[in-house]
């Protein structure tokens, strides 16, 4: 079971990554859930269709993310 808090600071993250994206880049991402070690996030804005999405997941989202959360074993895009 996750302690108090913990959803909230992980959507916190991901507004702080998506700030960063939408800033540099004109991409965005957007919590929708995390399950069993697995969050769930949207990609948009300049994301959709970029050919650098994988490496944007998985290098920034998800290397950001298991810094902070080592238990999140992996992020997937539910767009």
């Amino acid at each position: 079971m996750q302690e108090a808090g913990y959803e909230e600071r992980l959507k916190n993250l991901i507004e702080r990554i998506s700030a960063y994206i939408e800033q540099f880049h004109g991409g965005s991402v957007e919590y929708v859930g995390v399950e069993q070690g697995v969050l769930k996030v949207k990609l948009g804005g300049a994301c959709l269709g970029c050919p650098l999405l994988p490496s944007t997941l998985r290098g920034w989202v998800e290397g950001t993310v298991r810094q902070f959360f080592p238990e999140i074993e992996r992020v997937v895009d539910v767009a």
